[in-house]
Formats: C-alpha cells, sequence, structure tokens
C-alpha cells in the first residue's frame, strides 16, 4: 500500500512538473523566431556598451538612460563595473550619450539602477527617481538634475517595496511602482518564476500612505501613465500582457482591460502627443535566460495605437534576432526619434 501511494505521489508531482514545463515553453516563447523589422535610418550609440534597461525622455528632448543593470539570472557583460546614468539630447542630428556625475555622498560603486521616471515640479527642476539595487536590495533615489551631473537627495525603502522593478512618478515623493517578485529570495523568486504564480504587484508611495493597489499580476515589470493622467499601463511578462488600469481619486487602480501581445512585455513609454504607447520586448524569453553568445536573444518594439479602444492597432515597428540588438527592454519615442534600449548589450537610435 506505501509502495503504491508512492508511486501516485510520484506519478502526480511529474505529471506537475510536465505541466509546468510546458507552461514555461509558452511563457519564454521558446521556439519563436524573429522576422526582421528595420527601420531605415538606425545606429548603434558609442558608449553604451553595458546595457540601458530604461530611457525617460523629458518634454525638451533631453534623454536619461539606466545603464549596468545586474539582475539575478541575465546576463551582464561588465560585472565589476558600477551602474550609471547618461543623458543623451535628442534635439541634435547626432546625439552622444554623456555619463552624468553623482553627487552628495551617494554610494556609486553599489550603484545597480533600473526603472527611472522624471518629474518636473512648477519652478522647472527636474528630478530624476531610480530604481536602485545596492547589494540585492530595493530602494527608490531621488536625484535632482543639475546640468552634467545629478545630485543626490534621498533614499527611499519600505517593506511593501521589496522587489522594485519600474515606477512612474506622479509628484514630488508620489509615484506606482511594480514589484516583479513576491519572494526576495534568488532561488525562491526563480522557482516563483517556473511555477508562474501570479502574484506580483503595483504599489502606491507616498510620504503619508503606502499600500497595494493592484496584485495577481504574472512578472510585474515596466509601468507609465496615460496623457491625461487617468490611466495606468502595466505589462506582465510571463503573461504577455498589457494591463490598462483606471487610476481613482485615493490612487486605487481598478482593470478596464489587458491586451494580449503574444510576446514578452518589458518597459513601456507613452507618446506625449499621440498617447501610443511603446514597448521594448523580448520575442524568446529563453535565449535571454541561457544566454548564448552564438544563438544571442533578440529584441523587438512595439507600437500600440488607441490602446482605449476595443481594437488597439499593434505595430511591429523594430525587430532583430540579435545579430544587432540582444535583449531589447524599452523604447521611448520623441519628435520622430527612437530609442532602443536593453538589459546589457548596447543601445539603438533610429529615425522614424
Amino acid at each position: 500500500m506505501a509502495k503504491l501511494l508512492a508511486l501516485t505521489v510520484l506519478g502526480l508531482l511529474l505529471a506537475f512538473l510536465g505541466e509546468r514545463f510546458l507552461t514555461l515553453r509558452h511563457q519564454m516563447n521558446i521556439f519563436r523566431q524573429v522576422d526582421p523589422v528595420e527601420p531605415q535610418s538606425c545606429y548603434l550609440i558609442q558608449g553604451l556598451e553595458n546595457g540601458s534597461e530604461d530611457i525617460d525622455i523629458l518634454p525638451s528632448g533631453l534623454a536619461f538612460l539606466s545603464t549596468g543593470l545586474k539582475y539575478p539570472g541575465m546576463p551582464n557583460l561588465a560585472p565589476d563595473k558600477p551602474g550609471e546614468i547618461f543623458l543623451m539630447d535628442l534635439n541634435e542630428d547626432k546625439p552622444k550619450a554623456l555619463a552624468l556625475s553623482i553627487r552628495n555622498r551617494f554610494d556609486v560603486q553599489s550603484f545597480n539602477p533600473h526603472g527611472i521616471s522624471a518629474f518636473i515640479d512648477k519652478d522647472n527642476t527636474v528630478y530624476l527617481y531610480v530604481v536602485n539595487h545596492p547589494h540585492k536590495k530595493s530602494t527608490v533615489e531621488i536625484f535632482q538634475f543639475e546640468g552634467d551631473s545629478l545630485i543626490h537627495l534621498k533614499t527611499i525603502t519600505h517593506e511593501l517595496l521589496s522587489s522594485v522593478n519600474d515606477l512612474v512618478v506622479l509628484g514630488p515623493e508620489q509615484f506606482y511602482a511594480t514589484n516583479d517578485h513576491y519572494f526576495t529570495n534568488d532561488f525562491l523568486s526563480q522557482l516563483e518564476l517556473y511555477l508562474n504564480l501570479q502574484w506580483t504587484n503595483v504599489i502606491y508611495y507616498s510620504p503619508g500612505e503606502v499600500k497595494e493597489v493592484a496584485s495577481g499580476l504574472g512578472f510585474a515589470n515596466g509601468i507609465t501613465i496615460s496623457p491625461d493622467k487617468k490611466y495606468i499601463y502595466v505589462a506582465a511578462v510571463t503573461s504577455h500582457n498589457i494591463h490598462v488600469m483606471r487610476r481613482h481619486d485615493n490612487w486605487n487602480l481598478t482593470q478596464e482591460k489587458v491586451l494580449h501581445l503574444g510576446t514578452l512585455v518589458d518597459n513601456l513609454s507613452v507618446d506625449p502627443a499621440t498617447g501610443d504607447v511603446w514597448a521594448g520586448c523580448h520575442p524568446n524569453g529563453m535565449k535571454l535566460l541561457l544566454y548564448d553568445p552564438a544563438d544571442p536573444p533578440g529584441s523587438e518594439v512595439l507600437r500600440i495605437q488607441n490602446i482605449l479602444s476595443q481594437k488597439p492597432t499593434v505595430t511591429v515597428v523594430y525587430a532583430n534576432n540579435g545579430s544587432i540588438l540582444q535583449g531589447s527592454t524599452v523604447a521611448a519615442v520623441y519628435n520622430q526619434k527612437m530609442l532602443v534600449g536593453t538589459v546589457f548589450h548596447r543601445t539603438l537610435y533610429c529615425d522614424l
């Protein structure tokens, strides 16, 4: 009887693991091949060879890029080099990348920047909010932008901001942030991904209140806001979805719709002129997790027009099999110019 019970349990376990493998294969688009889509005028930005995980562009055309992310399970081509924030002026004919110095007693050696979001106050002072992972922790750093440098003002930590991936700033020290894992332990976080646990969430943070405002997401990642500030868009990587959520006066979010895209959606940005949503995506996630320089992960950029309508228009603006750009995470546009960033690789500039 005991032997029969053991065989039954083993059979159920093997069946469960088999089902999980099939689910993971679907999540990661293991067998998907990339059909190239190349705008006519694109080139790689010199000096950005160590990733540009997130990009935020000001209305003036100044673009901030977070580089050098060291993320568990992801490749990194310069593991001993600290992360940096770069600046580009997209009003220039051939914009170059400038590394910004960081002032005011900030530990630059442990800087591990992730998602970023800029905020301009009523005096036109620019503040940059940066998700940081020093020593595998999760913090939000607030900087003031001044000329060619960033002045560190404050570090924010909170128990609900346990595994922050990205954020969108609403006002002074006020933002929505995504947690991309429930577990902070490296092994458990990888197991969480394999088991496809829909446990990640969105947190609202302000000095007076911190709370969960959305939950049940599969690897919540990029987050941004509509031009009219009424809707929040959240990427769920392993579900291949963008969640469209209505923002309420008490800062809570309710889901309006889910847009399924068939690719692993990473960071999101919004064109303030049109309201179009731009998404950096991973066409084959397994190639990113099991990095092989001989068969690298590809890149994909989607443009979503009329996302609130019954039938949004989804267009592949850029796609590459990894021969030029590997592991795209974000696309941001300004005046018919596009920047495409990556986890660990290069940064692409295109005229649209």
